[in-house]
């Protein structure tokens, strides 16, 4: 999964070397390993400033603005928080696109409402902001694992829609991503 998750990452990152926009992260239960998977790119400060682990609910409010009513109401462990993160993320890293994960990972600290396993994936842009919800507990280390992949997997797919799908018009070979100079 971890080969999948940098061949993903290398895609992400020819999109991004070839537009010029940039990218950022706000994650939770990941602990950076989101961050990590896009720096193992030769190249990436090309296009990746930079990521913020706010593991705790004062860092989720400190540095991402995620609101403390939201929190309250809702959990880190939320879709709402995944979103607030993501925009948090564009804002103080100053980028184009921005990934967000927050969950519970395990083996402790889940609840009736969020399980262990539950995971939001927020991804997007200063329009648009999507998410996913993962829900199935496989242990710690698998959680990670797949939080990670599909987090790169929403991105790359967000990135070829709103990329791709703008120049598809004036580019007849649309899936022609050319590889980034190093």
């Amino acid at each position: 999964m971890e080969f999948e998750s940098r061949i993903l990452s290398r895609q992400i990152g020819d999109l991004l070397y070839a537009s010029g926009y940039t990218l950022g992260t706000a994650e939770s239960c990941t602990g950076g390993r989101v961050s990590e998977t896009i720096i193992a790119i030769p190249g990436a400060s090309n296009y990746f400033k930079g990521g913020i682990v706010s593991y705790t609910d004062e860092v989720k409010t400190q540095l991402l603005g995620v609101s403390a009513e939201t929190l309250q109401e809702h959990s880190a462990v939320s879709e709402e928080v995944a979103r607030q993160m993501v925009s948090g993320a564009i804002k103080a890293l100053q980028v184009d696109y921005a990934i967000s994960v927050t969950g519970t990972a395990g083996p402790s600290g889940g609840t009736a409402e969020a399980p262990i396993g539950t995971v939001w994936i927020g991804y997007g842009d200063k329009d648009e902001v999507r998410t996913f919800k993962l829900t199935e507990d496989f242990g710690r280390d698998i959680n990670l694992a797949i939080a990670t992949n599909k987090a790169i997997r929403l991105m790359l797919d967000f990135l070829k829609e709103k990329l791709e799908g703008n120049n598809a018009a004036d580019d007849s070979n649309a899936d022609a991503i050319p590889s980034m100079e190093v």
